[in-house]
């Protein structure tokens, strides 16, 4: 018997020739299924395993395009389904269907609830071939989603169940036609509230790749190029847009409550307007576009949006009520609170209280504070002597100021420096020369001095109220001074404004004037520091880039206007 064995030459035994033929057999087999278990899958392997929106999804952007569009494009042409129907019935409020059945049961149905929203999917996942889920978004109803089951056992309508979720993809408006019912997932105690859909209606494909919910769009420059897909895909700034349209519509009927008028006057004007209320219309106000030639910076857009009025028989000190009334009020109805958080570029947190009364400082007694020097009287604020007055406080205190020095520039510097500065919470400073302010009226007790306030929170100026001044003869000398002053290149100064004067001489009642502006009080009732953020369409210099539209990627031909049907 031993003539008959075989080495094993794995264990180093000798076995029957049956048995080391088991053996062999054995490892070749275990060793096929190590090799098959450590190999690479291949291209088709992987691709059995994604669905074909997944395989979509990881094409390059352009490639994208070009395949959902032809899609489209096919759709178009033989229209089953229509891509862009003309009109979808949308009966069911989302915020009154989440209340209305919140209390429905896991696994309970109300199939006698008819139920028709539209909005945009978010996520669409496919579980075999006759469920489907999608999360969506109904277009105007913020920060809220609902989810959508689709069974084929509940599907009606002419396209069958799956023509009807094949082309739909993320980013797609639909229609749902179905009724309210609460899942029940194996596993869990509870379920989603959820549309049991019956009927799936594409109304406007996304052509374009949108970016997953996981890596969201936080890419600041495309977010301000590509602001539509912004608005799509970041929740907060559609959140800031509709905080701006509150504000804008508190002080439109803060105005209207009091009486005055809404008017619209010339955008681009250089030169400073007015003359309404010497016509005899005592309460105006006017929200409304400014235009400025120039660049663009964190709180500076070449347009901005401003709100101004005039009140005849008032003055400054009636305004400064009349303002801390409106935006204490306002801030309380906006956010719920008079205190609010604003976060500075480099850090800083500022913790703003806006309810009244407000802090009031007077612009040259806090400079002669900060400078532990008198100043000259109000009324040679704007000679020689001071200029060189000025240059000194300039050098003792370490204050930069860029040529030109005039006297206004150096003053305001200082104010920038020291008194800006401390003006975190609303503050009114006044008592400003009458040389930087050519449209407010003399100080009643202060000879060089002017009625005026300026509005600061956060360090930063968000209004700018005086008393009107309604004296022709002072006002032609006022905008000499200012004319001179522009010579001297400060760009800031403005120019003489000839009709202006001429219609004083009709005769101004006693009147205040006031100018705030939106955009930077969004800014910190929003928690934004760049002014881009709170802008709907802000300006952005052209980057050169051009890429195709879908009509050319799939050869779309011009034809003759009487021939344009689709």
């Amino acid at each position: 018997m031993a003539e008959n064995l075989q080495l094993d030459e794995a264990t180093g035994e000798r076995v029957s020739k049956s048995e080391l033929k088991r053996r062999l057999k054995q490892r070749d087999l275990e060793e096929k299924k190590r090799a098959k278990a450590t190999a690479t899958p291949t291209l088709g392997a992987v691709q059995k395993q994604k669905s074909e929106e997944e395989m979509e999804n990881d094409l390059p952007p352009h490639k994208y395009l070009e395949i959902r569009s032809n899609e489209v494009q096919e759709l178009r042409r033989t229209g089953k389904p229509d891509p862009y129907p003309h009109k979808f019935d949308v009966i069911t409020n989302l915020r009154d269907f989440l209340r209305d059945y919140s209390s429905i049961k896991r696994g309970e149905t109300r199939e006698d609830v008819h139920v028709r929203l539209g909005g945009r999917i978010y996520t669409k996942r496919s579980s075999g071939a006759k469920l489907v889920f999608y999360d969506i978004r109904p277009e105007g109803v913020l920060g809220v989603k609902i989810q959508i089951m689709c069974q084929a056992q509940y599907a009606t309508g002419s396209v069958p169940f799956e023509q009807q979720h094949k082309h739909l993809r993320r980013g797609d408006i639909i229609g749902v036609v179905g009724f309210p019912g609460r899942t029940a997932p194996k596993g869990r105690e509870d379920g989603e509230l959820s549309i049991f859909a019956q009927e799936i209606k594409i109304l406007a494909p996304c052509l374009h790749q949108i970016p997953s919910e996981h890596f969201g769009f936080k890419d600041q420059e495309q977010r301000f190029r590509q602001r539509p897909l912004d608005f799509i895909m970041n929740q907060k700034s559609i959140d800031v847009i509709v905080t701006r349209s509150r504000i804008i519509s508190y002080v439109r009927r803060f105005f209207d409550d009091k009486d005055f008028i809404e008017v619209e006057t010339p955008m681009m004007n250089a030169i400073a307007g007015g003359g309404l209320v010497v016509g005899g219309l005592e309460r105006v106000y006017e929200i409304g576009k400014q235009f400025r030639n120039e660049g663009a910076d964190l709180t500076h857009n070449p347009e901005f949006t401003t709100c101004e009025f005039y009140q005849a028989y008032a003055d400054v000190y009636d305004v400064m009520k009349l303002t801390e009334e409106l935006l204490s009020g306002l801030v309380k109805r906006v956010r719920g609170t008079h205190e609010t958080e604003f976060h500075t570029q480099s850090g800083e947190v500022y913790h703003v209280n806006w309810a009244g009364p407000w802090k009031r400082i007077e612009m040259i007694p806090a400079l002669e504070e900060a400078c532990g020097e008198k100043f000259p009287p109000g009324d040679q604020l704007h000679t020689v002597e001071t200029g060189k007055f000025l240059e000194r406080m300039l050098a003792k205190t370490k204050v930069e100021c860029t040529p030109p020095r005039t006297n206004a520039r150096m003053l305001d510097k200082l104010v920038g420096e020291f008194i800006e500065e401390k003006c975190v919470d609303p503050t009114f400073i006044f008592g400003h020369p009458q040389m930087m302010s050519p449209l407010a009226k003399y100080h009643r007790d202060i000879p060089g001095l002017c009625e005026r306030f300026e509005l600061f929170v956060c360090k930063k100026e968000i209004a700018n109220a005086y008393t009107e001044l309604n004296d022709p003869f002072d006002q032609r000398l006022r905008f000499e001074e200012q004319a001179h002053q522009k010579e001297q290149g400060d760009d800031e100064a403005q120019l003489i404004d000839e009709n202006f004067c001429r219609s004083l001489e009709y005769g101004l009642p006693p009147t205040a004037g006031w100018g705030m502006g939106i955009d930077r009080l969004v800014m910190f009732l929003t928690d934004n520091y760049s002014i881009r953020e709170v802008l709907t369409f802000p300006f952005m210099k052209d980057d050169g880039v051009t890429k195709k539209l879908a009509a050319e990627v799939v050869g779309v031909e011009p034809m003759p206007e009487e021939g344009i049907r689709k």
